[in-house]
């Protein structure tokens, strides 16, 4: 069971690795650690010189160049407001590299602990430098990353399924006439008169690391998109508690950027897309060796009964009122 993939690492050996690095006149003197990425290939080591070191070569065909290399000004711009975030290091004027044909890039290796999504002084902290990413983010729009929206998040994601051979036969028609419910929902909600900006894009708690305060990692899925998109993956938990996560978000977001209350509407709508993008997602990076590894439940008929159910729990959560601020907004 397999979906075509054009944009693979299978020549990508440690010999190109460690040449391209030396291509910058970086010499690794450790071993090159993987680090937990899959989209990308992203690895850590320490140089001759005793500098510690990540790099991320870029998957090929996914991004442009420039496309990447709106990123990296993103992370630039952000990074010259003093918010704490991995930006990437300019090797003779330039942050994006090439070798052969691969792209890449280098940053400073940033240690840290896991963000407690449940912990309300560290929520607060993450809030009030949200505010001010998206300060920076609303000063221009992308002109070539993409705006999030419903033809990469559900119309290409459906059309890649129904190509595939990943759905058991026996569920075929549940799942795709569910999967046709939740688009035509999701559609249905979705207004293209929603204000955009520049955004991180992906700002779940596993992109956030904490030391003294929190840091930002990863703008690989940077794009145009709501405010809101870089927050409701913080919630968790009860409708209860995720009001009050959303309180504290939201009172030390508002220092430094406003929010238009509003786009609370969207929270269940981006969950509905992220769901459809992410099985879409797994199907068409299933020819890379790693995604086998780490995902071998994706081939498994139980996921596809439980994503059937998924889907069911999910058109049921559109139908809910949409969480509210608390009385001071």
């Amino acid at each position: 069971m397999t979906a075509h993939d054009d944009f693979s690492f299978a020549d990508l050996t440690p010999d190109q690795l460690l040449n391209a690095l030396e291509s910058l006149d970086i010499y690794a003197a450790s071993g090159l650690l993987p680090l937990n990425s899959y989209e990308n290939r992203v690895y850590q080591f320490t140089s001759d010189e005793g500098q510690r070191f990540v790099t991320k070569f870029y998957r090929p065909q996914r991004w442009t160049d420039a496309q990447i290399q709106e990123e990296h000004n993103f992370a630039a711009e952000l990074a010259g407001q003093d918010i704490p975030l991995a930006a990437p290091i300019a090797i003779g004027g330039h942050t994006l590299h090439h070798f052969e044909q691969h792209r890449f890039a280098l940053f400073p290796s940033v240690g840290g602990r896991e963000f407690e999504v449940d912990n309300f002084d560290q929520l607060e902290q993450v809030g009030r430098f949200l505010g001010r990413i998206h300060k920076v983010g609303q000063h221009k729009a992308f002109t070539h990353r993409p705006t999030l929206g419903l033809d990469e998040y559900l119309h290409q994601p459906r059309a890649l399924l129904e190509q595939s051979t990943f759905i058991p036969t026996h569920l075929e028609n549940a799942f795709f006439q569910d999967l046709d419910r939740l688009i035509t929902a999701l559609s249905e909600r979705w207004h293209n008169d929603w204000h955009t900006q520049r955004i991180h894009g992906d700002c779940h708690p596993g992109n956030i690391l904490w030391r003294d305060g929190p840091l930002f990692v990863d703008l690989d899925d940077a794009r145009n998109g709501p405010a809101v998109q870089d927050l409701w993956m913080l919630l968790n938990g009860s409708r209860a508690d995720q009001l009050a996560q959303l309180d504290t978000l939201l009172e030390a977001y508002s220092e430094f950027s406003e929010f238009d209350a509003r786009e609370l509407q969207l929270i269940e709508p981006l969950r509905g897309l992220r769901m459809v993008h992410y099985m879409a997602w797994l199907a068409k990076r299933w020819q890379d060796p790693a995604f086998p590894r780490a995902f071998p439940w994706f081939a498994d008929a139980k996921y596809w009964e439980g994503q059937v159910l998924a889907i069911k729990e999910q058109l049921a959560a559109l139908e809910e009122p949409p969480l509210q601020l608390m009385p001071q907004w």
